[in-house]
């Protein structure tokens, strides 16, 4: 018999790393949240000097930190770490602490990205290419490889959850390095659920759409207002709740996904 209705925490007992925490307007914070009012426990990695070196400035990592710890439930656990995802030992040495401290992961949310330092075609270098080829892609997809290996079917589903961009749905001037380096996460998505699945281990792909990270001011929005029929732009709790019930295991039968979360943005709409 189907059971009908639904557990509130649906991700109690279950352990999570999400990776690129660190600012409270971000899509990590938000994911990191979400999951843990569902009942997981979170494991979050940080790297506060890429976001010094951006606009926007680096948040008090001890707010972040107590914004998720704040949603947690009963007996959940709450562990954070810095990594510098440039270099090339850090995804296993970040999954090495993680089984130090005697934890199991039952999903990883690859979220951290490099962005800026990019340009268009006639603009790039071999430096740019491979600084976020190393960031977005080679530590994403070595975090998966430490991630299967230390999964066993018999404890349940797995899930590995890569962030995209929509490469795919339009151009992204001026960031040619990032969105390839975005678009083989994607591109790789199908491969890695076929081979994991047997493993017992989901795979899918998540595009967020535009959202606003605290970059979007009122000038900005009048110009592509009319491109989002629902009015508004996208925040960080959209892409996040989206995220959240991937890892659940309502979502069992979904693997092998792109999936985009824009609200029914419209890039052709003038």
């Amino acid at each position: 018999m189907t059971l009908l209705s639904r557990n509130p925490y649906p991700l109690k007992d279950k352990t999570l790393f999400i990776t690129g925490v660190s600012r409270i307007q971000g899509i990590g914070y938000a994911i990191a949240r979400q999951v843990a009012a569902w009942g997981a426990s979170v494991v979050i990695q940080h790297y506060q000097p890429h976001d010094k070196d951006q606009p926007w400035g680096a948040d008090d990592l001890k707010q972040v930190q107590d914004g998720v710890v704040e949603m947690l439930i009963e007996d959940a656990t709450f562990h954070e770490m810095s990594a510098d995802f440039s270099k090339p030992e850090e995804p296993k040495r970040v999954m090495r602490k993680i089984a130090d401290k005697g934890l199991y992961l039952d999903g990883l949310v690859c979220n951290h990205a490099l962005s800026g330092s990019d340009g268009t075609l006639g603009e790039l270098t071999p430096e740019m290419l491979d600084k976020h080829w190393a960031v977005n892609t080679r530590s994403s997809i070595l975090l998966a490889q430490y991630f299967a290996s230390q999964h066993r079917s018999e404890k349940g589903r797995g899930n590995i959850i890569f962030m995209s961009s929509g490469q795919r749905l339009g151009p992204m001037p001026g960031e040619v390095a990032y969105a390839a380096s975005k678009g083989a996460l994607a591109d790789i998505t199908v491969t890695l659920s076929d081979e994991l699945a047997d493993k017992n281990i989901g795979v899918n792909t998540v595009n967020p759409g535009p959202v606003d990270t605290g970059y979007l001011t009122e000038e900005s929005w009048n110009q592509v207002k009319n491109k989002f029929p629902l009015n508004r732009f996208g925040k960080p709790e959209d892409p996040a709740r989206l995220i959240a019930w991937l890892l659940t295991e309502e979502a069992i039968w979904i693997t092998g996904q792109i999936i985009n979360s824009e609200g029914g943005f419209g890039r052709w709409r003038s």
